[in-house]
């Protein structure tokens, strides 16, 4: 018989710009499925895209987000309640310290069929669809039997477990980047995922890393984090500064993590020809450019980077050896009943990773 309380406090999206904290029915774990107490849930960029209506979540006749819903896909709790099989399945026991992918994969089609589950073609996202994949702005969520669960030493600090989400996608965009150690990078963007990046990209030890963002202070921080050279794009030329680092050839490898259209014709212009751009940003617009930089210029190696398939151990791994940090990252918390004070927050430039906590 569960022990969880029958009523607990959660955060719903209802629509653009209509989230609420309702007292909601406690998830119950069925067969093979994990329910966690939450105790952190970070704001992502995409929440905030999503919180003030970005054509990307609902547009069209079949929005992507689906309410009412609880938001929240970047977060790590305690196991609380574990149904029949899932301990055996998931090796787990009650209190264990977990998180999961943020994909909810459905386990039958051709991309979990063939382990790129990641790509799943229904392609649910904790927090983003109702009943089969709550999220973790509340007191307590609900894994699936499908669900990539993964356990939390003790070792790592409340913030390092908060980041878990975003580094784990930071890792898999570094290993698209295939970084050679003569190689310049260009991390575009000092946003969390960015300062993850810049702390993996650091540990491939390249020729020169350098940092883009129009933040002085994300700059320094970036500066500790292991970038060699950091520029403003708004008080420098950041595309000759490159260029002539580089004998006015361009950066072998571009990431683009601003989330602002510019940063992707930026990049284009300062990348080499056989250059590796990665594109990681989520977009609240359209981006235009000119596509024939990409072939008939310079015939560039474009590499998209989505979620952070099969790298949430090596996240953890990488702060249990202390080689990543959470220092600096996650500079806000607050409680669910202030989530509308914390989405502006995490809005701001003033802030970087803001955790709900409940």
């Amino acid at each position: 018989m569960s022990r969880l309380p029958e009523r607990m406090k959660a955060v719903v999206c209802h629509g653009p710009e209509d989230y609420r904290v309702e007292e909601v029915a406690t998830p119950k774990a069925g067969k093979e499925e994990v329910v966690i107490k939450v105790e952190a849930c970070g704001i992502c960029g995409s929440d905030v895209k999503a919180y003030y209506g970005s054509k990307m979540y609902w547009g069209g006749d079949d929005p992507w987000l689906k309410p009412p819903v609880i938001p929240g896909h970047e977060f790590y709790g305690v196991v609380a309640e574990l149904g029949e099989g899932a301990a055996e399945k998931f090796d787990l026991k009650i209190g264990d310290r977990v998180t999961a992918d943020q994909i909810n994969p459905c386990g039958k089609c051709k991309f979990c069929e063939t382990g790129n589950y990641y790509m799943c073609e229904v392609h649910n996202i904790y927090g983003f669809q109702k009943d089969v994949a709550e999220g973790g702005m509340a007191e307590y969520m609900k894994f699936s039997k499908t669900s990539k669960i993964h356990k939390i030493s003790e070792s790592l600090s409340h913030e390092e477990a908060s980041i878990i989400e975003p580094m784990a996608c930071a890792i898999h965009t570094v290993q698209r980047a295939t970084i050679e150690f003569e190689d310049v990078v260009v991390m575009a963007g000092a946003g969390p995922l960015g300062l993850c990046m810049i702390q993996l990209i650091a540990l491939k030890t390249p020729k020169k890393l350098v940092v883009l963002d129009t933040d002085e202070n994300r700059l320094a921080l970036s500066k500790k984090l292991g970038a060699d050279i950091c520029i403003n794009p708004l008080k420098e030329n950041a595309v000759k500064l490159v260029k002539d680092l580089t004998d006015g050839y361009g950066c072998d490898v571009y990431i683009e993590a601003t989330g602002s259209p510019v940063g992707v014709t930026q990049g284009l212009e300062m990348i080499r020809k056989l250059g590796r751009f990665v594109e990681f940003s989520v977009f609240g617009q359209d981006v235009t450019t000119d596509w024939s930089v990409i072939g008939d210029r310079k015939e560039l190696d474009v590499r998209g980077s989505h979620l952070g398939p099969y790298t949430y151990p090596i996240a953890i791994d990488l702060f249990e050896r202390k080689l990543v940090t959470a220092e600096g990252i996650v500079t806000d918390s607050y409680k669910l009943e202030d989530f509308a004070e914390a989405f502006k927050r995490a809005e701001s430039i003033e802030s970087i990773k803001v955790l709900l906590t409940p």
